[in-house]
């Protein structure tokens, strides 16, 4: 569901059932409940448009939670890349 919303923000629940039922088989209750969880953790945000509910994502807690576990687990990794790379390739 985060990936449909990255993809186009602004989804109701009916295009979201859609899209997951692509690749699984998850009721409309099973999506409603799964949104409502990324609503309680703060990475969906639901507005009302008229009678329909539309689901956006909510950027800032997903960037703090890139930021703090993401960053740190993977700054060694590049680090030790990029010194590799120093050390193969001659100096130009």
């Amino acid at each position: 569901m985060l990936d449909a919303l990255f993809e186009r923000d602004g989804r109701s629940l009916g295009e979201l059932e859609e899209i997951v039922n692509r690749d699984g088989q998850m009721t409309r209750f099973g999506v409603a409940k799964h949104l409502r969880v990324l609503e309680d953790a703060d990475l969906v945000i639901s507005r009302r448009s008229g009678r329909e509910k539309l689901h956006y994502l909510n950027h800032v807690p997903i960037r703090r939670i890139y930021h703090r576990w993401i960053d740190k687990y993977t700054e060694p990794a590049a680090d030790t890349l990029l010194g590799l790379k120093q050390r193969l390739e001659p100096s130009r």
